[in-house]
């Protein structure tokens, strides 16, 4: 009886080991098609089950006005004194102590909230009215200046976070704490890829020559989605993906069939253990192998025409410059990848703003206007969602010492600016109003998870409804609140 059993036992496993390999060989090339299925289908094997609330993967819950998004973000808090919000009454007041009225017991920093006194201080830049929108610019963006009939400058934002950390991890993932899915990785999550050939979510960093506050991987992490939702970063040089090329000795038939015979043990082991995460391991595997054709194409820069390199400016054929990562995000773009993030360091300006605050603008300016502009000649402006703007704003007192052209400011996450263009966002459009401090809000106002909210809605995802369940508890980019502001929309 025992030879019968273990013969039984035997039988059956070869019957298991028969079924499996004419599954295989009908799937034509093997194991690596199995994985390819799971790159189409997420969720194909990924036994989530009840944990996963989103759509089907590429499946928005209503049509969207925007396919994909570029997020050019300027890490450490542009003044928006200077940029897009300036204050005649300022330049009157200066030196004069802002009134409690206005400040009204809000918190400060630890670097502002022993001095004595906050005297006001007006900006340095001249603006001026521009556009039929009529929009006022600082003198400090004069290639932003050209586009404002493209553009929607929101006076109104406002966040909960005081702090470099907390504020930019807020922007990013919704959250101030760390361990959650950034954007790009929920709207990997909620709509899955356009190109399989690379990746649905991108990260580029470029540092300015001003005071600037780090970022970090946990900017654009998965959180607790699958890591295939992680947003891959690419640097400048000759590698924009660390570790993508081949070892030396190895060509790609060898490399073909490395990652076969890996999918296959990862396969098994899956069998044995159902762990998600073996199966989003296969899926960056067969990822890795197709980006190696997909990623260098993609970040050659060149063989773009002359008028486009002047249109960028001459730093965009200098790898990892801002101006580089502008093109290649409108590259990586118009090639499908869902969420193109941007992070453009040094604007932290608490002393000697007028003079760090020149360089950096010099730095964006003219790329970032030319972003908006490339793509608008190319028919791509409608569909692609552009924003710009940091963590939070500044302070419209001064820091430390002051004189007209030698001042800082504090950080303020009462009242700050940004702006978005294309993606069915109104062109041509001040929204938000702040007093003449610009300390707080007096119309309008956009809290971080509205500007959220509204930003999933032009993508075509009701930011209450993509959600996943983690430890418990429905999660989303959102948290519990959020609205959308339909007055900026189309």
């Amino acid at each position: 009886m025992k030879k019968d059993g273990m013969l039984e036992k035997e039988v059956e496993q070869a019957r298991l080991y028969e079924n499996r390999r004419q599954f295989l060989s009908r799937l034509s090339i093997g194991i690596g098609s199995a994985a390819l299925g799971s790159l189409l289908i997420p969720d194909l094997f990924s036994g989530k089950g009840g944990d996963s609330d989103g759509p089907a993967p590429g499946i928005p819950h209503f049509a969207p006005k925007a396919k994909r998004v570029i997020y050019l973000f300027q890490s450490g808090g542009v003044s928006q004194l200077e940029s897009f919000d300036g204050k005649p009454k300022l330049r009157e007041m200066m030196g004069q102590d802002l009134p409690e009225s206005v400040r009204g017991g809000q918190r400060l920093t630890g670097m502002t909230a022993g001095q004595a006194s906050f005297p006001l201080v007006g900006s340095y830049y001249d603006f001026a009215q521009y556009g039929k929108s009529g929009a006022w610019v600082s003198s400090a963006f004069p290639h932003t200046a050209k586009i404002v009939d493209d553009l929607c400058i929101i006076r109104s934002l406002h966040t909960d976070a005081i702090n470099h950390d907390p504020a930019i991890t807020f922007f990013q993932t919704g959250a101030q704490q760390g361990n959650r899915p950034s954007m790009g990785a929920w709207l990997s999550y909620g709509l899955g890829s356009e190109n399989q050939n690379l990746p649905a979510f991108c990260v580029l960093v470029s540092k300015g020559r001003g005071n600037g506050q780090g970022v970090y991987a946990k900017l654009w992490t998965n959180g607790f989605l699958d890591s295939v939702h992680q947003g891959v970063q690419l640097m400048g040089g000759p590698d924009p993906v660390l570790y993508l090329g081949n070892p030396p000795g190895t060509d790609k038939v060898s490399r073909r069939k490395l990652f076969d015979k890996l999918a296959e043990l990862n396969l098994l082991q899956f069998e044995a253990f159902g762990d998600p995460e073996i199966t989003a391991k296969v899926q960056q595997y067969e990822m890795a192998y197709r980006m190696q054709t997909s990623v260098p194409e993609v970040t050659d820069l060149s063989k773009e025409p002359d008028h486009i390199v002047k249109l960028y400016g001459p730093d965009c054929l200098v790898p990892g410059t801002y101006a580089a990562n502008c093109l290649l995000a409108r590259k990586l773009s118009e090639n499908g990848v869902r969420f193109v993030q941007l992070y453009h360091q040094g604007w932290d300006q608490h002393g000697n703003l007028p003079n760090e605050m020149a360089t950096q603008a010099k730095d964006v300016d003219q790329a970032s206007a030319a972003l908006v502009t490339d793509l608008k000649q190319r028919g791509l402006l409608d569909e692609t969602l552009v924003i710009w703007g940091g963590e939070f704003g500044r302070t419209s007192y001064c820091q430390g010492r002051l004189e007209f052209n030698n001042y800082g400011r504090d950080h303020h996450p009462r009242c700050f600016s940004v702006w978005m263009a294309g993606g069915g966002i109104k062109p041509g459009i001040v929204y938000g109003e702040t007093d003449e401090f610009s300390y707080n809000i007096v119309k309008d106002p956009v809290h971080v998870h509205d500007f959220h909210a509204t930003i999933l809605h032009q993508l075509g995802l009701n930011h209450e409804k993509l959600t996943y369940r983690h430890l418990g508890r429905r999660y989303r980019l959102t948290d519990v609140a959020g609205t959308v502001v339909k007055d900026i929309l189309v």
